[in-house]
Protein backbone atom coordinates (compact mmCIF):
# COMPACT_ATOMS: atom_id res chain seq x y z
CA UNK A 1 0.00 0.00 0.00
CA UNK A 2 1.59 3.31 -1.16
CA UNK A 3 2.87 5.44 2.03
CA UNK A 4 0.88 8.49 1.69
CA UNK A 5 -2.13 10.03 2.78
CA UNK A 6 -4.81 11.74 1.28
CA UNK A 7 -4.55 15.11 2.93
CA UNK A 8 -1.17 15.34 1.38
CA UNK A 9 -1.46 13.52 -1.64
CA UNK A 10 -1.44 16.82 -3.79
CA UNK A 11 1.76 18.11 -2.84
CA UNK A 12 3.70 17.30 -5.53
CA UNK A 13 0.83 16.54 -7.95
CA UNK A 14 0.46 18.57 -11.28
CA UNK A 15 2.12 20.39 -13.99
CA UNK A 16 4.95 22.69 -14.10
CA UNK A 17 6.84 24.48 -16.80
CA UNK A 18 10.33 22.94 -17.33
CA UNK A 19 11.78 26.29 -18.33
CA UNK A 20 10.78 28.00 -15.18
CA UNK A 21 13.48 29.08 -12.91
CA UNK A 22 11.86 28.56 -9.25
CA UNK A 23 13.21 30.58 -6.55
CA UNK A 24 13.29 30.85 -2.65
CA UNK A 25 11.55 33.84 -1.85
CA UNK A 26 11.13 35.12 2.13
CA UNK A 27 7.52 35.57 3.93
CA UNK A 28 5.67 38.55 3.21
CA UNK A 29 5.52 41.07 6.01
CA UNK A 30 2.93 40.18 8.31
CA UNK A 31 1.69 43.78 8.22
CA UNK A 32 0.64 42.89 4.60
CA UNK A 33 -2.50 40.71 6.32
CA UNK A 34 -4.90 40.82 8.92
CA UNK A 35 -4.51 40.38 12.34
CA UNK A 36 -6.51 37.39 13.71
CA UNK A 37 -6.63 39.07 17.42
CA UNK A 38 -9.92 38.83 18.55
CA UNK A 39 -11.83 37.47 15.49
CA UNK A 40 -12.73 34.03 15.08
CA UNK A 41 -11.56 32.17 11.45
CA UNK A 42 -14.38 32.69 9.75
CA UNK A 43 -14.65 36.53 10.52
CA UNK A 44 -10.48 36.40 9.14
CA UNK A 45 -11.46 34.55 6.36
CA UNK A 46 -15.00 36.46 5.53
CA UNK A 47 -12.08 39.80 5.50
CA UNK A 48 -11.09 38.95 1.66
CA UNK A 49 -12.55 40.17 -1.57
CA UNK A 50 -12.90 36.87 -3.14
CA UNK A 51 -12.89 32.84 -2.47
CA UNK A 52 -9.23 32.07 -3.91
CA UNK A 53 -8.79 30.02 -7.20
CA UNK A 54 -6.00 27.98 -5.53
CA UNK A 55 -5.43 25.12 -3.44
CA UNK A 56 -3.13 24.15 -0.50
CA UNK A 57 -2.19 20.77 0.50
CA UNK A 58 -0.01 20.39 4.03
CA UNK A 59 3.30 18.19 3.01
CA UNK A 60 2.70 16.10 6.27
CA UNK A 61 0.37 14.90 8.63
CA UNK A 62 2.83 14.92 11.74
CA UNK A 63 2.09 18.09 14.29
CA UNK A 64 3.00 18.49 17.85
CA UNK A 65 2.06 21.13 20.64
CA UNK A 66 4.31 24.22 20.21
CA UNK A 67 5.96 25.44 17.42
CA UNK A 68 6.08 23.53 14.04
CA UNK A 69 7.26 24.05 10.95
CA UNK A 70 4.14 24.13 8.56
CA UNK A 71 5.02 22.98 4.68
CA UNK A 72 2.41 23.23 2.47
CA UNK A 73 2.05 23.29 -2.09
CA UNK A 74 -0.03 25.54 -3.46
CA UNK A 75 -1.60 24.74 -7.30
CA UNK A 76 -4.11 25.95 -9.45
CA UNK A 77 -7.73 24.09 -9.97
CA UNK A 78 -6.19 21.80 -12.66
CA UNK A 79 -3.00 20.95 -9.89
CA UNK A 80 -0.36 23.51 -11.62
CA UNK A 81 1.93 24.41 -9.28
CA UNK A 82 2.30 27.89 -8.37
CA UNK A 83 5.60 29.19 -7.14
CA UNK A 84 5.37 32.47 -6.22
CA UNK A 85 2.36 33.43 -4.39
CA UNK A 86 2.03 35.77 -1.32
CA UNK A 87 -0.01 33.28 1.64
CA UNK A 88 -0.63 33.56 5.34
CA UNK A 89 -2.27 31.15 7.54
CA UNK A 90 -4.45 31.36 10.51
CA UNK A 91 -5.56 28.78 12.60
CA UNK A 92 -8.44 28.07 14.91
CA UNK A 93 -9.22 25.39 17.42
CA UNK A 94 -11.92 23.10 16.64
CA UNK A 95 -14.80 22.97 19.28
CA UNK A 96 -14.52 19.47 20.87
CA UNK A 97 -18.54 18.58 20.12
CA UNK A 98 -17.59 19.49 16.17
CA UNK A 99 -14.32 17.77 16.05
CA UNK A 100 -15.72 15.33 13.14
CA UNK A 101 -17.64 18.41 11.64
CA UNK A 102 -16.28 20.14 8.22
CA UNK A 103 -16.92 24.13 7.45
CA UNK A 104 -16.82 25.69 4.16
CA UNK A 105 -18.16 28.56 2.16
CA UNK A 106 -21.76 29.20 1.35
CA UNK A 107 -23.18 30.71 -1.94
CA UNK A 108 -21.85 33.99 -1.65
CA UNK A 109 -18.23 32.66 -0.99
CA UNK A 110 -18.32 33.75 2.75
CA UNK A 111 -16.77 31.04 4.95
CA UNK A 112 -18.91 30.15 7.86
CA UNK A 113 -19.15 27.71 10.81
CA UNK A 114 -15.47 28.14 12.10
CA UNK A 115 -15.87 29.30 15.30
CA UNK A 116 -12.77 29.88 17.70
CA UNK A 117 -10.31 32.79 18.28
CA UNK A 118 -8.14 32.64 15.08
CA UNK A 119 -4.24 32.69 15.70
CA UNK A 120 -2.45 34.57 13.12
CA UNK A 121 -0.92 36.00 10.67
CA UNK A 122 1.80 32.89 9.90
CA UNK A 123 3.43 34.57 6.93
CA UNK A 124 5.12 31.55 4.42
CA UNK A 125 8.50 31.95 2.49
CA UNK A 126 8.54 29.57 -0.33
CA UNK A 127 12.01 26.90 -0.97
CA UNK A 128 12.88 26.13 -3.74
CA UNK A 129 13.89 22.02 -4.27
CA UNK A 130 15.97 23.45 -7.53
CA UNK A 131 19.37 22.20 -7.13
CA UNK A 132 22.78 22.90 -9.25
CA UNK A 133 22.13 20.93 -12.96
CA UNK A 134 24.70 18.41 -11.71
CA UNK A 135 22.65 17.14 -8.75
CA UNK A 136 19.49 17.01 -10.65
CA UNK A 137 18.87 13.08 -11.97
CA UNK A 138 16.70 11.79 -14.64
CA UNK A 139 14.54 10.85 -11.85
CA UNK A 140 13.19 14.52 -11.29
CA UNK A 141 13.77 15.69 -15.07
CA UNK A 142 11.27 12.74 -16.30
CA UNK A 143 9.19 13.30 -13.75
CA UNK A 144 6.26 16.32 -14.98
CA UNK A 145 4.61 16.30 -11.68
CA UNK A 146 8.15 16.61 -9.52
CA UNK A 147 7.40 19.08 -6.82
CA UNK A 148 8.83 22.65 -7.58
CA UNK A 149 8.75 24.46 -4.48
CA UNK A 150 7.20 23.81 -0.87
CA UNK A 151 5.95 27.40 0.97
CA UNK A 152 7.02 27.13 4.96
CA UNK A 153 5.73 28.96 7.72
CA UNK A 154 5.91 28.41 12.24
CA UNK A 155 2.76 27.86 13.69
CA UNK A 156 2.58 27.50 17.29
CA UNK A 157 -0.44 24.67 18.27
CA UNK A 158 -1.13 25.19 21.81
CA UNK A 159 -2.93 22.05 22.34
CA UNK A 160 -3.57 18.29 21.04
CA UNK A 161 -6.67 18.26 18.77
CA UNK A 162 -8.35 19.28 15.22
CA UNK A 163 -6.97 22.74 14.90
CA UNK A 164 -8.77 24.31 11.48
CA UNK A 165 -6.25 25.94 9.12
CA UNK A 166 -7.58 28.70 6.92
CA UNK A 167 -5.57 31.03 4.25
CA UNK A 168 -5.24 34.70 2.96
CA UNK A 169 -3.42 35.44 -0.60
CA UNK A 170 -2.90 38.46 -0.77
CA UNK A 171 -1.85 39.41 -4.78
CA UNK A 172 -1.62 43.30 -5.13
CA UNK A 173 -4.70 45.33 -3.14
CA UNK A 174 -6.83 42.39 -3.52
CA UNK A 175 -7.10 39.18 -0.87
CA UNK A 176 -8.19 35.70 -1.24
CA UNK A 177 -9.64 33.01 1.10
CA UNK A 178 -9.70 29.57 1.02
CA UNK A 179 -9.39 26.45 3.52
CA UNK A 180 -6.89 24.06 4.06
CA UNK A 181 -8.03 20.14 5.79
CA UNK A 182 -7.67 20.09 9.16
CA UNK A 183 -5.00 18.86 11.03
CA UNK A 184 -4.98 16.70 14.32
CA UNK A 185 -2.14 17.73 16.68
CA UNK A 186 -0.75 14.81 18.52
CA UNK A 187 -2.10 12.43 16.47
CA UNK A 188 1.03 10.77 15.53
CA UNK A 189 3.30 9.60 18.79
CA UNK A 190 5.69 6.99 18.15
CA UNK A 191 7.85 9.00 15.42
CA UNK A 192 11.37 9.94 16.67
CA UNK A 193 10.99 13.58 18.02
CA UNK A 194 13.77 16.15 18.50
CA UNK A 195 15.61 16.26 21.69
CA UNK A 196 15.23 12.18 21.25
CA UNK A 197 17.57 9.30 19.89
CA UNK A 198 16.44 7.81 17.35
CA UNK A 199 15.78 3.42 16.71
CA UNK A 200 19.18 1.89 16.25
CA UNK A 201 18.42 0.44 12.33
CA UNK A 202 20.48 -1.10 9.97
CA UNK A 203 20.39 0.37 6.28
CA UNK A 204 22.21 -1.16 3.12
CA UNK A 205 25.00 -0.39 1.75
CA UNK A 206 27.52 -0.16 -1.07
CA UNK A 207 28.67 -3.20 -0.40
CA UNK A 208 25.83 -4.83 0.61
CA UNK A 209 24.27 -4.21 -2.80
CA UNK A 210 27.63 -5.81 -4.28
CA UNK A 211 28.29 -2.29 -5.72
CA UNK A 212 24.95 -2.22 -7.90
CA UNK A 213 23.72 0.53 -6.27
CA UNK A 214 20.25 0.36 -8.30
CA UNK A 215 19.28 -1.97 -5.90
CA UNK A 216 18.98 -0.23 -3.05
CA UNK A 217 17.67 3.27 -4.44
CA UNK A 218 15.07 4.15 -6.98
CA UNK A 219 16.52 7.14 -7.55
CA UNK A 220 18.39 7.48 -11.63
CA UNK A 221 21.32 7.57 -11.38
CA UNK A 222 22.19 6.26 -8.58
CA UNK A 223 22.97 8.56 -5.37
CA UNK A 224 26.05 7.89 -3.14
CA UNK A 225 23.99 8.07 -0.14
CA UNK A 226 24.61 4.21 1.00
CA UNK A 227 27.99 4.02 1.66
CA UNK A 228 27.85 3.13 5.62
CA UNK A 229 24.96 1.71 7.62
CA UNK A 230 23.02 3.84 10.39
CA UNK A 231 23.62 1.47 12.54
CA UNK A 232 27.34 1.26 12.99
CA UNK A 233 28.10 5.54 12.78
CA UNK A 234 24.97 6.34 15.23
CA UNK A 235 26.58 8.09 17.75
CA UNK A 236 29.70 8.70 16.65
CA UNK A 237 29.42 11.09 13.83
CA UNK A 238 26.59 13.37 12.33
CA UNK A 239 24.38 11.99 10.32
CA UNK A 240 21.56 12.68 7.64
CA UNK A 241 19.20 10.00 7.28
CA UNK A 242 16.60 10.75 4.26
CA UNK A 243 13.62 9.00 3.93
CA UNK A 244 12.58 8.58 0.60
CA UNK A 245 11.48 7.00 -2.87
CA UNK A 246 11.76 8.88 -5.59
CA UNK A 247 10.39 6.10 -8.26
CA UNK A 248 7.01 5.55 -6.18
CA UNK A 249 6.59 8.91 -4.10
CA UNK A 250 3.29 9.65 -4.02
CA UNK A 251 3.63 12.83 -2.77
CA UNK A 252 5.89 13.71 -6.14
CA UNK A 253 8.18 15.72 -3.95
CA UNK A 254 11.07 12.39 -2.90
CA UNK A 255 13.20 12.82 -6.21
CA UNK A 256 13.79 16.30 -5.54
CA UNK A 257 14.92 15.93 -2.10
CA UNK A 258 16.94 13.08 -2.66
CA UNK A 259 18.95 15.32 -5.50
CA UNK A 260 19.02 18.36 -2.91
CA UNK A 261 20.72 16.02 -0.29
CA UNK A 262 23.27 14.61 -3.31
CA UNK A 263 24.31 18.39 -3.51
CA UNK A 264 24.58 19.22 0.19
CA UNK A 265 26.46 15.97 0.32
CA UNK A 266 28.93 17.79 -1.76
CA UNK A 267 29.77 20.22 0.34
CA UNK A 268 29.36 18.28 3.65
CA UNK A 269 30.05 14.92 3.14
CA UNK A 270 33.00 14.75 5.09
CA UNK A 271 31.33 16.20 8.09
CA UNK A 272 28.52 14.18 7.89
CA UNK A 273 27.29 10.51 7.23
CA UNK A 274 24.51 11.40 4.55
CA UNK A 275 21.95 8.09 4.29
CA UNK A 276 19.49 7.99 2.13
CA UNK A 277 17.13 4.58 2.98
CA UNK A 278 13.91 3.72 0.35
CA UNK A 279 10.57 3.09 1.53
CA UNK A 280 9.33 0.18 0.11
CA UNK A 281 10.65 -3.70 0.74
CA UNK A 282 12.61 -4.56 -2.29
CA UNK A 283 11.82 -1.10 -4.10
CA UNK A 284 8.57 -3.23 -4.59
CA UNK A 285 5.35 -0.92 -3.32
CA UNK A 286 3.09 -4.49 -3.42
CA UNK A 287 5.50 -5.73 -0.75
CA UNK A 288 4.87 -2.91 1.85
CA UNK A 289 6.98 -0.71 3.51
CA UNK A 290 10.57 -1.62 4.77
CA UNK A 291 11.25 -2.36 8.20
CA UNK A 292 13.35 0.69 8.84
CA UNK A 293 10.48 2.61 8.13
CA UNK A 294 8.24 1.11 10.28
CA UNK A 295 11.04 1.20 13.17
CA UNK A 296 10.06 5.39 12.18
CA UNK A 297 6.70 4.73 12.70
CA UNK A 298 6.59 7.30 9.13
CA UNK A 299 3.00 7.56 8.29
CA UNK A 300 4.26 9.65 5.04
CA UNK A 301 7.19 10.04 2.66
CA UNK A 302 9.52 11.97 2.75
CA UNK A 303 11.55 12.50 5.88
CA UNK A 304 14.45 13.78 7.25
CA UNK A 305 16.29 13.33 10.71
CA UNK A 306 19.82 15.24 10.99
CA UNK A 307 21.92 13.79 14.03
CA UNK A 308 24.32 15.04 15.79
CA UNK A 309 27.59 13.63 17.24
CA UNK A 310 25.98 12.02 20.37
CA UNK A 311 23.24 10.30 18.59
CA UNK A 312 20.55 12.90 19.39
CA UNK A 313 17.99 14.50 16.49
CA UNK A 314 17.98 17.96 16.51
CA UNK A 315 16.25 18.43 12.78
CA UNK A 316 13.08 16.28 11.28
CA UNK A 317 10.66 17.33 8.51
CA UNK A 318 7.92 15.97 6.92
CA UNK A 319 7.91 16.79 3.55
CA UNK A 320 10.02 18.73 1.03
CA UNK A 321 12.73 20.81 2.11
CA UNK A 322 15.28 23.03 -0.22
CA UNK A 323 19.17 23.65 -0.32
CA UNK A 324 19.53 25.87 2.13
CA UNK A 325 17.28 24.48 4.99
CA UNK A 326 19.16 21.30 4.72
CA UNK A 327 22.64 23.07 4.75
CA UNK A 328 21.15 24.89 7.59
CA UNK A 329 20.53 22.00 9.90
CA UNK A 330 24.01 20.37 8.52
CA UNK A 331 25.77 22.91 9.87
CA UNK A 332 23.58 23.15 13.68
CA UNK A 333 25.45 19.38 13.78
CA UNK A 334 28.73 19.84 12.42
CA UNK A 335 29.37 23.42 13.67
CA UNK A 336 30.80 24.44 9.95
Amino acid sequence: MPLALAAISLLGCGGSDPEQNVESRPAPPASDFPSGKGLTLGEVLNQANAPSELVLSPSAPVFYTGENRFGFGVFERDKTQVPDAQIALYVAKAPEQKSQGGAGTGPTGKVGALDGPAYGPFPARIETLETEPAFGSQTTANDPDAGTAVYVTDIDFRSNGEWRIGALVKDGDQLTATLLPSVIVGQYTKIPQVGEKPPRIHTPTREDAAGDLSKITTRVPPDTQNEVDFYNVLGRKPVVLLFATPQFCESRTCGPVVDVAEQVKRDYGDKADFIHMEIYKDNDPAKGTNAQVRAFNLPSEPWLFVIDRNGVIRTDIGGAFSVQELENAVKAVTGQ
